[in-house]
């Protein structure tokens, strides 16, 4: 990112191009700009560039005949073209020069660097929490900063003596900690691509959180946690995190992402997320869940659907998780899952391979099951979980056992006296079924009991 106020002495602007924009039929200057290690492009028209220089000349005291002169006839002759090229590059280098110590914001924005720049972005921001921030807050909605601006953020709050602020107040950086000060639900989305036309990419920009004091939700995608070095204060305030499409491998690396060693073992108070109660890590690269997950004690719901999971470790060391989301995962088979969860009441293992019950007979808080899209092809595979006291709601559909002649009833029939109170596929049972679950719970009685006779024995 652009710092135009530590880089004055590096900043180049050059026009090496012009084209012809149909169907419109005038010329396009493209501008170069060069700000250290940082550039982009930028496009204007002439009158553009007239439009400015009357701005400068009267305000900032530029040259009146710095400005190569309008020409009405002949103006797309490539002789005249390529003059009037070399022309206005000369007179952006020698404005730029000539208020390099100032930088006015005209130049400022004719040359696009509040998009790029610090300083200039931050003036953007400031001027938007100052007109709209406080009806923002007052709607208690998500705000969305790009990686971009929480980097120039970070950047100003390094400056151990800021730079003289814009007299305008409105431009004022204070606005822009006011809001973050205040702001409850923060959206960070990054990108690997250039931003605009510039050779920014903003998954390379560091950034820290610590101005977000009062954030309690977090939504994190396509954005290296790596990259965030400070989480300041969100590990005391925030009740909900998302972190989606991240190419997470790890708990731990989204937990510690502001630690350097990242190792569990070392860890304390200090990296604990005290508030913390639902965690959201879907669409990562997650193969197991480490000792990590100690950090956040009070989670209740932790959603890892669509990583690469095919254990379960480590989560008795929730011991309030109420809600365990583990969909589209490399799960085969889960053997004494009582052990592993704990009293989880809502459990999601849909789209995996699963094709034994057996694992989750003595699951006696669940509530709700979802098995949807698994392997599970035999239906005397429900006789495992048709004891669980508490269970009302089973999903299997998307299994083969769901293709079974009469399968709804066959699977309701083996819960016995609770075949009423199950939910099955999202669907209440029918007093039709009912009736039909019944007549073949009576049907079995009397083949169990045909099966094991009283045989008395007769003595002379």
């Amino acid at each position: 990112m652009a710092t135009f106020l530590a880089n004055k002495h590096c900043t180049k602007v050059s026009i090496p191009e012009v084209e012809l924009q149909q169907p419109n039929n005038y010329m396009v200057y493209h501008i170069a700009v060069e700000v250290g290690s940082v550039s982009w492009k930028v496009s204007h028209r002439y009158k553009n560039f007239v439009d400015l220089h009357e701005k400068l000349v009267a305000d900032h005291g530029v040259a009146k005949d710095l400005l190569p002169p309008k020409k009405v006839i002949g103006n797309r002759d490539p002789v005249f073209v390529e003059k009037r090229r070399s022309a206005l590059e000369v007179y952006l280098a020698s404005v730029l020069t000539f208020l390099q110590q100032t930088m006015p914001r005209e130049l400022a924005l004719f040359l696009d660097f509040h998009k790029y720049d610090v300083l200039f972005i931050l003036q953007e921001l400031a001027v938007t929490f100052f007109e709209g921030g406080d009806e923002y807050l007052r709607m208690s909605k998500d705000y969305e900063f790009s990686p971009l601006q929480l980097h120039a953020i970070s950047e100003r709050l390094k400056q151990p003596c800021p730079p003289r602020e814009m007299v305008d107040k409105k431009f004022d950086f204070s606005h822009v900690l006011d809001f973050c000060y205040q702001l409850t639900s923060l959206m960070i989305h990054g990108s690997s691509n250039t931003f605009y036309n510039s050779n920014i990419v903003f998954n390379k920009l560091l950034f820290e959180l610590s101005s977000f004091k009062a954030v309690d939700t977090l939504f994190i995608s396509s954005l290296p946690v790596a990259n965030i070095y400070s989480v300041g204060p969100l590990r005391d305030n925030l009740v909900s995190l998302t972190v989606h499409h991240c190419r997470l491998e790890r708990i731990s690396h989204v937990l510690l992402c502001d630690d350097v060693h990242k190792d569990p073992s070392s860890i304390g108070d200090p990296q604990m997320w005290k508030k913390l109660m639902c965690v959201n890590l879907s669409n990562n690269e997650i193969s197991e869940i480490d000792a990590s997950v100690k950090l956040m004690p009070r989670v209740e719901r932790l959603v890892l659907n669509n990583n690469r999971l095919y254990s379960l470790d480590n989560l008795t060391l929730l011991p309030h998780l109420a809600q365990l989301h583990l969909a589209a995962n490399c799960f085969t088979s889960l053997i004494n899952l009582h052990y592993k969860i704990g009293n989880v009441v809502h459990l999601d293992l849909s789209e995996n391979r699963i094709s034994t019950l057996e694992g989750f007979s003595k699951l006696y808080s669940l509530e709700t099951l979802n098995l949807a899209s698994n392997q599970i092809s035999d239906i005397d595979q429900v006789k495992h979980i048709c004891n669980l006291p508490c269970l009302e709601n089973l999903v299997l559909t998307g299994n083969s056992v769901a293709i079974v002649v009469d399968y709804r009833v066959k699977v309701l029939e083996q819960f016995g006296n609770r075949a009423t109170s199950i939910c099955l596929d999202n669907e209440i049972s029918s007093q039709k079924e009912h009736d039909t679950v019944a007549v073949l719970q009576a049907l079995r009685k009397a083949r169990e009991g045909r099966a094991n006779p009283l045989v008395h024995s007769l003595t002379p």
